[in-house]
């Protein structure tokens, strides 16, 4: 349970990271529901659109306000966040999870049901969302066949609230919309859920009968502060794009090299106006001078270079360094390096890994209880199936199949065939693997007997 606690109104209360608490055994008032919808809308969600702005490319440097003048005005956009984003979320489920179980029939029906809902790409979306708001949403229903689907929901229209305990177990599933400041939305609790506008009024006349006797949302995070990677890293990215656009206006204000021409007069029209086209040319004129100092030259730019070189090249280290995330196109990357120097380069995001893993581990366990909650996956009653789910991770990394399969080869014999086939990463399903190799051999003993027949009639 987070330590700080604030109180928003009533009996309303807040977590230092950002999770609604609300006391156990009381049940929803009108004021308390439109006390949190509120909060959520006006304190929280406007720091979750900055971060999605953030990661879209939607930075402060767009839109601060235009200099007067000819002077350059670049706008220039480096959207490291979105690279750190897609690199980390790549390396962590790029390859999808397996996730099994040990009754063979009971696992067949669950990996029919998790390919036939995509499961792998909602968790990916999931994924993401940890990665950009610190936080996301799986939410489960039934569609109108009454099958089980899971959809994902973002942190920007959609909240949990807890209850006051040590455990912080879920009360309700809130969703919700404005329109022309009217407010829409339904709220999910264990036994019903409730369709609520502007009067934020719950009643028997608005009430649904939840299926799943349980609250049908489920909270993903990769920590316990439930901190995203673009929050430590927005305000560098922002200088850095500061960094590239005044670097981009000096250049072009400075190509415009000038033309200096003093101490000496140039011929006249009958006019008095020098021969010389002045306009458009970027020519300093002045012939007041001593003639014995006439001078024509271009005028140097100051050398400023090194410095904003400097800072750019600080901004992106420090990026990389502050998410932990690697930067895959740094020289350290390039050449052939072996795969242990390779882990040591990928170490801080191994441990980010490592740690999102766990939590995802918890939350998956979690909304496989409330899915299997409905005879509509598992049948003859199997609910606590979700108990026995095993769930393997993978990191994306370049695959050296050779060393797999030695590896698995030296296991041979020490461990299970399970087991064995599990250190290959290019296989889905070791279970399913295992019963591939089965009707294989048993293909192979119907083909040699078949062989024999044939062999034996022809002897006759």
């Amino acid at each position: 349970m987070a330590e700080n606690i604030s109180i928003l109104n009533g009996d309303c209360e807040i977590s230092d990271n950002g999770s609604f608490i609300y006391p156990k055994d009381k049940a929803m008032t009108t004021d308390d529901l439109q006390n949190f919808v509120e909060y959520h809308n006006d304190t929280l969600k406007p720091g979750y659109v900055a971060l999605r702005k953030e990661y879209l490319g939607q930075h402060p440097i767009f839109d601060k306000v235009k200099k007067g003048g000819l002077r350059p005005d670049n706008r220039l956009m480096a959207n490291l966040t979105k690279y750190v984003v897609e690199t980390f979320n790549g390396y962590f489920i790029g390859v999808p999870p397996n996730i099994t179980l040990n009754d063979e029939k009971d696992n067949e029906e669950l990996q029919t049901w998790i390919g036939s809902n995509s499961f792998a790409d909602k968790l990916s979306e999931i994924s993401r969302q940890c990665d950009i708001y610190g936080r996301s949403i799986a939410f489960v229903y039934q569609d109108e066949n009454s099958n089980t689907k899971v959809t994902y929901t973002g942190p920007e229209t959609s909240f949990m609230i807890y209850d006051d305990t040590v455990e912080m177990n879920p009360i309700a599933y809130v969703r919700y919309s404005f329109n022309n400041s009217e407010v829409n939305g339904t709220i999910y609790f264990t036994d019903y859920q409730y369709n609520f506008d502007g009067t934020y009024k719950l009643t028997d006349v608005n009430a649904e009968i939840n299926p799943f006797n349980a609250v049908p949302a489920v909270e993903f995070s990769s920590n316990v502060y439930k901190q995203g990677l673009i929050t430590d890293i927005k305000s560098l990215n922002d200088a850095l794009d500061n960094a590239l656009s005044q670097k981009a206006n000096q250049n072009e204000y400075f190509d415009n090299s000038y033309l200096s021409i003093t101490g000496l007069e140039l011929p006249t029209d009958k006019d008095g106006n020098p021969i010389f086209d002045l306009d458009g040319n970027q020519v300093f004129y002045s012939p007041e001078a001593n003639a014995k100092d006439a001078e024509v030259k271009f005028i140097e730019k100051p050398d400023g270079d090194n410095m904003q070189e400097h800072l750019i090249d600080r901004l992106t280290n420090m990026i990389y360094q502050i998410s932990m995330v690697s930067n895959l196109n740094d020289q350290a990357f390039a050449g052939n390096s072996s795969g242990v120097a390779l882990k040591y380069k990928l170490l801080p995001m191994q441990n980010m890994a490592v740690n999102k893993e766990r939590k995802f581990t918890q939350s998956m366990r979690k909304l496989f209880k409330t899915i299997f909650s409905v005879d509509t996956i598992l049948k003859n009653d199997h609910v606590d199936a979700w108990k026995d789910l095993s769930f393997k991770f993978y990191q994306n990394l370049p695959i050296n199949t050779a060393d797999e399969s030695n590896t698995a080869r030296s296991l041979e014999g020490i461990v299970s065939k399970e087991t064995q086939l599990g250190t290959l990463s290019f296989v889905d399903d070791p279970k399913k693997e295992i019963q591939r190799m089965a009707d294989e051999h048993v293909d192979e003993v119907e083909n040699a007997k078949k062989a024999a027949g044939n062999i034996t009639d022809q002897g006759d």
